[in-house]
């Protein structure tokens, strides 16, 4: 057999023929005798030989070694939302330049509404643009109100009461598209790398509120002047937004980073129609040096030519994919979508769920929840709570669960529990059913940690039931759930914020609840 195979290699071999220089090659028959000739014979015998067998992966996985890329997708999500809690935590200030207004409420509303014509838009934008341009984007959008505000108007102070009202609210209002913009993006470019950093980016967006707060009690504590303390607020928003973006920039282009979303992208090429053109290619001796293949664009005469020139075969079956436009068809776009929304129904009704409760509940009701023992610091400590057992949450969700998208939709839709048990923390009027300060702290408790986990794992888990090319995509439909159940549950706050209007305790009078203000005020 070995003589035999030795023969026919020798046929085949472009360095053996009898003109010496060129073999015409129409069938792939012969190829694996050459494969095991080649691991039987020394290198002397293996000229000019091609070889059909898969090389070995010359980019194996990256690792993630030193948890770099995933500090950095955290930093991601507390860049998402460390600009808007920039001017909501703010609001001793707030309240002290806008006395009497509702100006916390309208910057909310503003932020919501922004932000959810900001990931519809976004979702639209997938295809034609790419998600550097649009994080890109999203951060300067994110930057730009953050620098103009502290500077014309906290510093400087351009601007006359109504003109610095405005402003404020047009800067809430560009800040929530850039990022919103910037969060859609990262969830579907997160997406794309392995689970952990998707729940790494939602454990991001709990950490910015942390961060936000400590930053504000330690510039107060430290710089008694509100204006020069607000102005130091700023900067430190300013220069932590910075480093989430020059961290995007340099992650980017890591190995690791290129690696998944190369895959993805090359995988989602691979799954474009092709229409197949046979022509002939050219295959070189593995003894010839490798030149430009510009010569493959040549006539046949020249090809010919030089092809015998250079010891090479000719095979006429390769096919030529057409040039696909840069500019997807409409109706592509919705199949897409379809395709996507009818994997993930269950994640998106799980997540949007999971945000609607909690936003009827946070932070409105539970701003308003008061104790004659406690006073204004009850409501302070159920919401320092829940931010706190939020974060908590988001962390639990990376424990590896293989949950289905029905019993996340059944666990998320339990949490309704909540909203009675809230109200009657406040209700009825004077004299709450669950009148303890430890009930409400209870509550937020658990609701914090269901919100974290049951916030999260539907994100991390809705890009795995997708094919690669689809994952940025379906991060990015997960974002408009989760925006639809944050502007609902805040439609929903207005009743639930009726019933508590009236029901301070008898032992609140007016002149003690602005007690925290100064006096002046």
């Amino acid at each position: 057999m070995q003589p035999a195979t030795r023969d026919r290699y020798k046929e085949l071999s472009p360095a053996l023929t009898p003109e010496g220089n060129v073999v015409m090659s129409f069938s792939f028959d012969s190829y694996q005798l050459e494969e095991e000739e080649l691991q039987t014979t020394g290198n002397s015998q293996t000229q000019g030989v091609l070889t059909l067998m898969e090389p070995e992966d010359p980019n194996p996985e990256p690792m993630d070694r030193y948890h770099g890329i995933y500090f950095a997708m955290l930093l991601a999500g507390v860049g998402f939302l460390l600009p808007y809690n920039s001017f909501i935590t703010d609001v001793d200030y707030l309240h002290h330049k806008f006395p009497g207004t509702s100006i916390v409420f309208d910057m909310s509303l503003t932020y919501i509404i922004v932000a959810l014509a900001a990931v519809v838009l976004n979702n639209a934008m997938v295809e034609l643009l790419t998600t550097n341009t649009r994080i890109t984007a999203g951060y300067i959008f994110a930057l730009s109100p953050l620098i103009f505000v502290g500077i014309c108007d906290i510093w400087l102070e351009l601007f006359t009461f109504k003109q610095s009202y405005a402003v404020n609210l047009f800067a809430v209002g560009v800040v929530a598209f850039g990022c919103t913009v910037q969060q859609s993006s990262f969830y579907g470019y997160a997406g794309m790398l392995p689970k952990r950093y998707t729940q790494g980016v939602m454990t991001g967006e709990s950490t910015a509120g942390v961060i936000i707060s400590l930053s504000r009690i330690f510039t107060k504590l430290l710089l008694p002047d509100e204006k020069e303390s607000t102005i130091i607020f700023f900067l430190i928003s300013i220069s932590l937004e910075l480093i989430c973006f020059v961290l995007h920039v340099l992650v980017r282009r890591t190995r690791f980073v290129q690696y998944y979303t190369n895959k993805s992208l090359a995988k989602n090429m691979m799954k474009n129609p092709v229409e197949p053109s046979f022509r002939y290619q050219v295959h070189q001796n593995t003894y010839v040096e490798e030149e430009s293949r510009s010569a493959a664009a040549e006539n046949s005469i020249e090809l010919q030519s030089d092809v015998t020139a250079r010891r090479t075969y000719v095979r006429f079956d390769v096919p030529v994919p057409k040039v696909k436009s840069s500019w997807p068809k409409f109706k592509d776009m919705i199949f897409h979508r379809y395709q996507v929304l009818q994997v993930i129904w269950a994640y998106m009704l799980s997540i949007s769920v999971t945000y609607f409760i909690t936003l009827c509940l946070f932070p409105g009701l539970e701003s308003e929840i008061r104790n004659c023992t406690m006073g204004e610091w009850l409501p302070i400590l159920i919401m320092a709570v829940f931010n706190l057992s939020d974060f908590v949450g988001k962390i639990l969700a990376a424990v590896p669960y293989n949950w289905s998208g029905v019993n996340l939709l059944i666990c998320s839709s339990t949490r309704a529990i909540f909203i009675p048990l809230f109200i009657m923390c406040v209700y009825p009027s004077g004299k709450p059913t669950f009148s303890h300060p430890a009930w409400p702290c209870i509550f937020s408790l658990l609701m914090g940690i269901s919100n974290g986990y049951f916030g999260s794992v539907p994100m991390i888990l809705a890009s795995g039931q997708v094919v690669p090319e689809q994952r940025e995509l379906a991060g990015n439909t997960m974002t408009v759930s989760y925006m639809t159940g944050l502007m609902l549950g805040s439609a929903v706050a207005y009743f639930a914020y009726s019933l508590s209007s009236t029901s301070h305790s008898i032992c609140f009078h007016p002149e003690t609840y602005n007690s925290s203000l100064p006096p002046e005020l």
